[in-house]
């Protein structure tokens, strides 16, 4: 019989799968087979790449790195040997291997071209499936990544097709005629309308496909808006979704959608949210912001309470706040307190009109000092030295004697003392007024309690949702107040300091801060008011225009008033006179030649009316009504001696 021709083709294994030579044959062949006829390739698997080949008839030896060992015929059975980690997988041939026809090898042929070509087109099949899932991953990366283009929206009644992106900078191009509604009008509202709404994008959520959204408006007014994948849409739904995780928080965006009935707990707007149908961007704020409102809205009670916890909110400093002020003034509290600012001013003016009162304005640039002791901001006009006035006083005086003989003004007042307390500014609004009088600074007294009255309660009123917010964030109660002035004279507020433990020496120096406090607490304590008036101030501590006690000269006709132990006004009746006006301004060391006090004057010797007045702060009005812990929350943009910015 001819020799077969073996060829051993090796894998590499783990050293671990070395083994004892173990004769074993799968197959039932007699041990003393005398010829095998191997097949032409034996798969074997050991730990060292090789290529062996032998014969059957004769002895050769299997030569490896870790092995040797002759192999001959008495150790090859036509089935599977096991070789110290060496298998041979073999099959063999009993037949003759006689020689094959050619239709035979025609037919064989044929068949190994058949199963070619059917591996080739399964090949070519697979190549093309992957080259095609390859272009839809493609397309969808290019779906994706590809922006979003801006929306120009000119007219209602032609629509751009495309219901997202940003709007491009509106320019005054056209007014597109489409009905914006308030936040606040939104609970009136049926379900199904459909609204367009402009707001800032309070908080956004966005899971999967879908998004819930909170749009604010007016800083405190919030309604829900929401957007669900839609089966029928999967694209537009998959645009949506992708803008929507665009857009940052306090960005400006437009709204439009239809207004369904649902229970929000955490918005203004409880009974309704809004489907989103389009929604753009008309200005997007930056994604790293100096702090979020959220956090600036929040008490410090609230803040106190989340320190022991896993999330502790942030304190935001007052100096961070101010930096941004126009972040810090979107919470809703400060953007109330503004607003309750606002309100101050309107009925001030509202109470005043009715009393027969004229607004004026006054210059803000004079030549020399309005008013003496205090320091003043000096600029160049034209070659002179000019200054920012400290108070509009002497120009009331001057229109009474026009013959305008109820005035007020509202506008700023500037003060260059260098004063960092938490009630003083460099920069406030004085709420000023001027009136002649008959017989007795008592008139000018009554009218301004009369006008205090008339804030306080209209606040209250009027102005009630602005303050449920406000007290929220900073707790205070309403102002107590009497029907009637409540003014006590100088001697019984000494008295009182004297009874709570200070020591007031002769009774003629100025008050401070702790004794004005402890005043406020006695009088709320034995009058059972926030607001009173403490008149009969000594002379010296007293500006010069202002007119002397008739009885006793030490002290004068002036007043202040007070909110919850706090100075809120200054005022008195002032001199007219002009020849005891002239003895008081040497008195004082004061030169009248000088400056504005020539035509001030002057205007007194052609004659003016008996007259008095008062100059109130209007930051220290809404900071201590309010119960604030610093004048600075009340002020849009506060002046301060370390603040000239924003």
């Amino acid at each position: 019989r001819r020799c077969g021709f073996l060829t051993f083709v090796v894998r590499r294994r783990r050293w671990s799968t070395l083994g004892a030579y173990t004769p074993v044959c799968p197959y039932s062949c007699h041990p003393n087979h005398e010829m095998v006829k191997l097949s032409k390739t034996i798969l074997i698997s050991t730990m060292i790449p090789a290529v062996v080949a032998f014969s059957t008839g004769s002895r050769r030896v299997f030569n490896t790195p870790m092995f040797h060992r002759t192999v001959s015929r008495s150790n090859l059975c036509p089935g599977h040997i096991s070789l110290r980690g060496v298998t041979c997988l073999f099959s063999t041939d009993t037949d003759s291997a006689a020689e094959k026809t050619d239709e035979e090898k025609e037919a064989l042929k044929a068949a190994r071209e058949a199963r070619k070509a059917e591996k080739e087109r399964l090949q070519a099949e697979k190549k093309a499936s992957k080259a095609k899932k390859a272009a839809e991953r493609a397309a969808l990366e290019a779906l994706e990544n590809a922006p979003i283009e801006p929306v120009t929206y000119l007219s209602v009644d032609d629509e751009p097709k495309e219901n997202v992106g940003d709007f491009t900078t509106i320019m005054s191009r056209s007014q597109t005629g489409r009905n914006f509604v308030q936040v606040k009008d939104l609970p009136s509202m049926e379900p199904g309308q459909k609204v367009w709404l402009r707001g800032r994008l309070h908080s956004i959520r966005i899971k999967g496909g879908s998004c819930f959204l909170v749009l604010r408006q007016d800083s405190f007014d919030t309604v829900q808006a929401l957007f669900f994948k839609n089966k029928d849409d999967p694209d537009g739904s998959k645009k949506m979704i992708k803008y929507l995780k665009t857009l940052t928080v306090e960005s400006i965006i437009d709204i439009e959608g239809t207004l369904t009935e649902a229970e929000v707990k955490s918005c203004s707007v409880q009974n309704l949210e809004v489907n989103i149908n389009r929604i753009h961007s008309v200005a997007k704020a930056a994604a790293m912001l100096p702090f979020l409102v959220e956090d600036a809205a929040r008490s410090e009670k609230e803040i106190d309470e989340s320190q022991d916890t896993e999330r502790p909110f942030p304190r935001l400093g007052q100096e961070l706040r101010l930096d941004n002020r126009w972040m810090d003034v979107r919470a809703p509290a400060q953007n109330a307190i503004l607003r309750v600012q606002s309100g101050v001013c309107q009925l001030f003016r509202e109470s005043l009109y009715s009393q027969g009162f004229i607004e004026i304005h006054t210059p803000k640039l004079i030549e020399g000092e309005s008013e003496s002791g205090a320091g003043v901001f000096t600029t160049d006009y034209f070659g002179k030295t000019a200054c920012l006035a400290q108070s509009p006083q002497l120009f009331k005086q001057m229109a009474i004697s026009s013959d305008l003989t109820r005035v007020f003004e509202v506008g700023p007042v500037f003060r260059a003392e260098n004063s960092n307390t938490r009630r003083h500014l460099c920069e406030f609004t004085g709420l000023d007024i001027e009136m002649a009088i008959n017989d007795h600074y008592m008139e000018t007294l009554e009218v301004v309690h009369n006008m205090f009255k008339h804030i306080f309660t209209g606040l209250e009123t009027r102005f009630s949702k602005e303050l449920a917010v406000i007290r929220e964030q900073y707790y205070s109660e309403p102002v107590e107040f009497t029907d009637e002035p409540c003014v006590l004279h100088w001697p019984e507020a000494m008295e009182m300091l004297t009874e709570q433990g200070f020591d007031m020496g002769d009774g003629l120096g100025d008050l401070n801060g702790a004794q004005e406090l402890a005043l406020g607490e006695a009088v709320k304590e034995k009058y059972g008011t926030d607001f009173f008036m403490l008149d009969k101030y000594p002379s010296t501590i007293r500006p010069f225009y202002t007119m002397p006690d008739p009885e006793d000269c030490r002290y004068s006709n002036s007043y202040d008033m007070f909110i919850r132990g706090l100075e809120i006004c200054s005022g008195a009746q002032r001199c007219h006179d002009p020849e005891m006006l002239l003895e008081i301004l040497k008195e004082k060391g004061l030169d009248a030649s000088e400056g504005l006090l020539v035509p001030y004057i002057d205007s007194f010797r052609h004659g003016v009316n008996p007259h008095a007045g008062c100059g109130i702060g209007l930051e220290r009005v809404v900071f201590l009504y309010l119960g604030l812990d610093n004048v600075r929350k009340a002020s849009l943009f506060p002046r301060d001696p370390n603040r000239c910015l924003p």
